[in-house]
């Protein structure tokens, strides 16, 4: 688990030199990042090198939730946050639903399952508020406060079983007890 400073590429090697998340991390085992935070983007990063959990971590349809905090400008009022919650149409498509809750004036906690490119930054955008600063806070059951920019950790046993639970379900089927 990392935690993603800003100006950091989601890579494993950038031809224009840029700071990578690999190059955040020890070299053995050899790990990559499952799915992507731009570069202006802060926050938790899963680093793995296990295919099929990537899979299953990034693919929308295991539902697999992503939680953000985003500094906007402005204040979103309740319709905002309504169409938030609702879905946006952006060029790429319509975004499923989010879960979303006002914290302070401009600070915005969005919850999502898909991992479209820049989804949260453009789902600001496309509502009046362009995000000033996003932090990814949570994957899946996997969250860390206490991880410092720029840090890393390795997941302990009972986030691996909590991880593999969030994942086990074929996708579409809920979970039974």
């Amino acid at each position: 688990l990392l935690n993603k400073p800003t100006g950091v590429v989601t890579t494993a090697d950038d031809p224009q030199g840029r700071p990578t998340v690999v190059g955040l991390v020890p070299d053995e085992p050899r790990v990559f990042p499952v799915g992507r935070l731009d570069a202006d983007t802060e926050g938790l990063l899963l680093l793995t090198n296990d295919g099929e959990l990537t899979h299953r971590l990034t693919h929308p349809s295991y539902g697999v939730e992503k939680e953000y905090v985003a500094e906007v400008q402005g204040v979103p009022t309740r319709a905002v946050l309504r169409r938030l919650r609702e879905g946006i149409d952006l060029e790429d498509g319509p975004t499923a639903p989010a879960r979303v809750a006002l914290l302070d004036a401009s600070l915005v906690r969005l919850t999502i399952h898909e991992g479209r490119n820049r989804q949260v930054r453009r789902m600001c955008e496309a509502v009046g508020h362009p995000v000033l600063r996003l932090v990814r806070t949570r994957i899946g059951p996997i969250a860390d406060r206490s991880l410092a920019p720029g840090e890393w950790r390795p997941l302990t046993g009972d986030e691996i079983r909590a991880l593999g639970v969030a994942v086990a379900t074929d996708p579409g089927v809920s979970p039974q007890n």
